[in-house]
């Protein structure tokens, strides 16, 4: 399947690990659902396994995670549960406070774009529907 006009992107917006506040998530989440895109997001305090089962169930193209502590330490374990159930071609996204030295190891780990305080909401939109597009062309089943 390939992403075009008349199928829009599939984003997850959600939070893993015991961080609850979700304010950047559901502003993030309404920037994408704007702009046409399909949203399904989440209550904060969500297991990896969970993200993963959601992310098949919705056919999802991105995983957007927000982190405000250091939640997205656990995003490297995210990245391996989704390959070792074949949807390495999903993209994954961080957004919220990530200390340089921690965002080399979250991209090192397979993730696409790390998103920090401030973004501008422009950007955010053309980065994760290229990324979306980026993962439907790389889907495995198309």
């Amino acid at each position: 399947m390939t992403l075009t006009a008349t199928i829009p992107a599939r984003v997850l917006v959600t939070k893993i690990g015991l961080d609850g506040h979700d304010r950047g998530s559901r502003i993030v989440a309404a920037y994408l659902r704007d702009t046409g895109m399909e949203v399904i997001y989440t209550e904060p305090w969500q297991k990896i396994d969970s993200v993963v089962a959601l992310a098949l169930q919705e056919d999802v193209d991105v995983i957007g995670i927000s982190s405000l502590a250091t939640d997205h330490l656990l995003v490297p374990k995210l990245m391996k549960a989704l390959g070792n159930v074949d949807l390495g071609h999903i993209r994954v996204i961080v957004g919220g406070i990530v200390p340089d030295n921690e965002e080399a190891v979250l991209l090192k780990s397979g993730v696409s774009h790390v998103f920090h305080p401030g973004a501008d909401r422009e950007y955010i939109v053309d980065v994760v529907a290229r990324l979306a597009r980026d993962a439907n062309a790389n889907r495995s089943d198309g």
